[in-house]
């Protein structure tokens, strides 16, 4: 895999993971807002890393035709269609 692809999969689930810690605290039926940033700990981060989630799940909608099945597959679980 080409070093941009890992690091775009590296990206995705590290916003996966902060979606993940938002519908587990807020739970799928509450809309993520635009504006909201999410903290998250990552592997060998000391501190924890905002991830600007409202934004990312914006943009995911908007480019919905252009992910692959598995990336459609893990935000469907979380409550994303």
């Amino acid at each position: 895999m080409a070093k941009g692809l890992i690091k775009a999969q590296q990206a995705f689930q590290r916003r996966l993971a902060a979606l993940a810690q938002w519908v587990e605290r807020e739970g799928a039926h509450r809309p993520v807002l635009r504006g909201h940033s999410e903290e998250i700990t990552v592997d060998g981060e000391t501190e924890p890393v905002a991830v600007k989630l409202g934004v990312w799940i914006s943009n995911t909608k908007s480019k919905r035709d252009r992910l692959d099945a598995d990336h459609l597959t893990a935000l469907r679980k979380l409550g994303i269609k």
